[in-house]
């Protein structure tokens, strides 16, 4: 039998959102229902409300979270009722040409829910990356919840859901930072500022953080940043140089999404260095390079999807380093919110005032 929960909407581009009643329906096979406990707000979410994504209004937001499942449907097997999970984007399906090849972080064909979630008028709502978290309950695919140690806070745990994954992910999985590299983060946001916790989880020896936000900088620092730079006062290139005997860093990681900053990471790399893209760039920005230069350093350009994770083998992984007090998620929590502060948590990012406002239930 369907149930009626709380649930946050975009019911057009740029508008404010709103707060409805949803009709959850029962999991068919291989769904599952998720009691949400909390929800990161993530700038994915604003994407959509602003009709960054597609046009499919009304969207129903919200992805970054963790709960409880409450039911499942016929077939599910690796979880049940009761289970502690985080949701995620990446429900490998196991039979694309990545998932056979044994790549499943790269998966082609990703899993969400079959049946639809609507409003009370029967319209049919698309979910925020298949997931749609900004409700008391949700239904996805019962791929799409791992589970993990019940011990994490849930507003800490939800965060490994999105942005926080896609930082860490950059910079261990993406880019393979090993003991001893120099590593430059371009943008300290939550994205940016995982992406240098990972960097310290790897063993890196040199951590640099640019960005053009002095408060911004103090907080790259808490997370591991060895060294800071407001590239509106210092030219963050020759920065990176003078901290690393000159040569530029092994591993630059863009975590804004902008041509310039991109040119920026490029060159602040040394020889054979790694440039790593996981800001998303919007679809008109265009990108020029001197293309003598792309063979001259040599190394690699890369782009990180969802930090390149395998949700099964990631999430369980970083819950344990959170649990152990070596990856400090709740550092991620600017702030804890009801689900009717949504609107209020948008402007704040905005502003830059916050790296994350997680809604709890």
């Amino acid at each position: 039998m369907s149930q009626q929960v709380r649930g946050i909407i975009a019911r057009a581009k740029g508008e404010p959102v709103s707060m409805e009643t949803i009709v959850i329906p029962d999991p068919g096979p291989g769904e599952a229902v998720v009691v949400i406990q909390a929800c990161g707000v993530c700038h994915t979410d604003l994407h959509y409300r602003e009709g960054g994504i597609n046009d499919e209004f009304p969207f129903l937001l919200g992805h970054e979270a963790a709960g409880i499942v409450e039911s499942v449907g016929t077939g599910v097997t690796d979880v049940a009722p009761g289970d502690y999970v985080i949701l995620n984007w990446r429900a490998v399906c196991g039979d694309c040409r990545a998932c056979r090849r044994g790549q499943p972080q790269y998966c082609f064909d990703t899993h969400n829910a079959t049946q639809k979630m609507t409003l009370t008028d029967g319209t049919v709502l698309s979910p925020a990356l298949g997931i749609g978290a900004f409700c008391d309950k949700t239904l996805v695919a019962a791929g799409q919840c791992t589970k993990v140690d019940p011990a994490a806070s849930p507003a800490a745990a939800g965060l490994l859901g999105c942005g926080v994954m896609a930082g860490l992910g950059a910079a261990i999985n993406t880019a393979g930072v090993t003991r001893g590299q120099t590593v430059a983060v371009f943008g300290c946001g939550g994205v940016g500022d995982a992406a240098i916790a990972g960097a310290r989880l790897a063993g890196a020896s040199t951590i640099i953080g640019v960005d053009i936000d002095d408060r911004k900088l103090e907080w790259a620092k808490g997370f591991g940043a060895t060294h800071v730079c407001n590239s509106t006062e210092t030219d963050p290139v020759e920065f990176i140089r003078s901290v690393t005997g000159g040569f530029g860093a092994d591993v630059c990681i863009e975590a804004i999404g902008h041509p310039a900053v991109y040119k920026q990471a490029f060159e602040a790399r040394d020889l054979a260095g790694t440039v790593v893209l996981v800001g998303v760039p919007n679809p008109e920005m265009m990108l020029e390079l001197p293309f003598i230069e792309l063979f001259g350093r040599g190394g690699a350009l890369k782009s990180s999807w969802y930090g390149d994770c395998l949700p099964s083998r990631d999430f369980p992984m970083l819950i344990d380093l959170y649990l152990q007090g070596r990856l400090d998620l709740d550092g991620f929590v600017s702030e804890t919110i009801g689900l009717d502060g949504v609107e209020e948590a948008f402007h704040k990012m905005e502003r830059g005032e916050v790296l994350r406002s997680v809604v709890v239930f």
